[in-house]
């Protein structure tokens, strides 16, 4: 082994905008702050962390799922029941993307990014 999972950092237009959308999805709260740069933990020291970098100029948002520009990352969140999580991230700002299967669905955050709410045991 040569390290451990520390962040993971995720390109946007908005940092704290994208920031808050995650933490009412994930239990983490924001531990950092600046003008271009938030990261979110589970806790007080925490790992891994969930960041999110402000893009300079114009942002464009990951294509899923086709690849003129590929999603390059994403979150699987693991989920009691996928209906009630629907409607909770729906209700949050994430856009569905139609790519349902029978233990996952695929959304947009607001920025664009691909995430997917999953129960393999559905």
């Amino acid at each position: 082994m040569i390290g451990t999972w520390d962040v993971v950092v995720i390109d946007c237009p908005e940092p704290l905008s994208l920031a808050r959308f995650y933490e009412e999805l994930l239990p983490m709260r924001v531990v950092e702050q600046e003008d271009d740069w938030v990261m979110l933990a589970s806790g007080p020291d925490a790992r891994p962390l969930l960041a999110f970098q402000k893009v300079d100029g114009d942002y464009t948002p990951p294509q899923w799922p086709g690849q003129d520009v590929p999603q390059q990352m994403h979150i699987d969140v693991l989920v009691d029941d996928l209906d009630a999580a629907e409607q909770a991230v729906l209700a949050l700002g994430a856009t569905k993307t139609g790519s349902d299967k029978d233990t996952f669905r695929v959304y947009l955050d607001p920025a664009g990014h691909p995430f997917c709410l999953i129960n393999p045991s559905d």
